[in-house]
């Protein structure tokens, strides 16, 4: 008979514990959140060499198709700066997609080429039934990244794109330079850290998802230490709005768990990753708590190097302390 995995959850300290206990949102918050917001209305779809400026910085909108489930999956991306240059890996969480990057992109993009990715179930991504395995996926996503040409390269991942790119950077150590690991369990778990697997999980039923308006400023209020200015939520809010978006992302959920992902990285993936590693965690995460990364090189035996960075803010902080992202990124691409 087989035996259950016998690895023990580790405590919370009082103040990780008090951070959960007040963190999911009462109604009243997030209707206060969806007045402020009535007025953003959903984004029309992108073509395939569309381009648009921020902060002052050239974006361009690729689509493309790679193998994967048997058929091909659509591909959404979104590149700045020059080919020629070295490339960043920029794979996102949820509620979000490629845009949850778009100010390190900007502001690295004048001597790195910049690729973020909506990740399949996500923004303009394949939204199709299939396999939604992190692994699966991540091997489908690191086909593609061949495809398009891409053989070595830099990640720098948060909250569900880390859990694909864990896998990246243990499968094909030969092709990751540097990983940037943002927001997800690491060695460390308690269940308690995760309430919102079985919300998620379940939202095709409960229609958490439905309104995805609401969804968004719900899963901010939840986890982010202080909302990201108002037209950036906008675009955050339209990003999450494509069509198909609520009822993909939901197939993750259903096909993994929290507890199952850690038990996976802790069999298979740490030891297994050979670049240069930074652990990147928001300093007042509730759902990360910072406590439990101190000793990241421990527990990450053979990579070139290990560093752990708390960046001011909550979970969200790519967009919550822009500017201070940036930094731990350039620090990270001196490693």
């Amino acid at each position: 008979m087989a035996q259950l995995p016998t690895l023990e959850y580790t405590p919370l300290t009082s103040r990780a514990q008090q951070a959960i206990d007040s963190a999911i949102p009462n109604d009243s918050k997030v209707d206060d959140l969806l007045k402020r917001f009535d007025s953003v209305q959903p984004r029309a779809s992108d073509k395939d060499g569309d381009k648009e400026t921020l902060l002052g910085v050239e974006f361009t909108h690729h689509f493309t198709t790679a193998p994967g489930d048997y058929e091909v999956i659509k591909w959404h991306y979104v590149t700045a700066g020059s080919p020629s240059n070295e490339t960043i890996i920029f794979l996102h969480g949820i509620p979000d997609s490629w845009f949850q990057w778009f100010y390190q992109m900007a502001k690295l993009s004048d001597k790195y080429y910049c690729v973020s990715v909506d990740l399949k179930g996500y923004g303009q991504s394949e939204k199709e039934a299939g396999n939604y395995l992190h692994e699966a996926v991540a091997d489908q996503l690191y086909v593609f990244l061949q495809q398009i040409g891409l053989k070595k390269f830099n990640l720098v991942t948060h909250d569900r794109g880390t859990v694909q790119a864990d896998f990246i950077a243990a499968k094909h150590p030969e092709a990751v330079l540097r990983y940037g690991r943002g927001e997800q369990h690491l060695y460390h778990f308690n269940p308690v850290l995760a309430p919102q697997g079985p919300k998620f999980r379940d939202a095709p039923w409960t229609g958490l998802m439905e309104d995805p308006k609401r969804f968004v400023l719900w899963t901010y209020a939840f986890v982010a230490g202080s909302m990201p200015p108002d037209d950036v939520m906008a675009r955050v809010i339209q990003e999450f709005s494509y069509e198909g978006t609520t009822r993909a992302v939901p197939r993750y959920f259903n096909s993994s768990t929290f507890r199952q992902e850690w038990l996976c990285r802790r069999e298979r993936l740490l030891g297994a990753w050979k670049c240069p590693v930074m652990i990147l965690e928001g300093r007042e995460s509730r759902s990360q708590p910072r406590e439990f990364y101190e000793n990241s090189k421990d527990y990450v035996p053979n990579a070139e190097d290990v560093k752990v960075r708390y960046i001011s803010g909550g979970h969200f902080w790519s967009l919550e302390s822009m500017e201070e992202t940036t930094e731990a990124l350039l620090e990270l691409l001196m490693m």
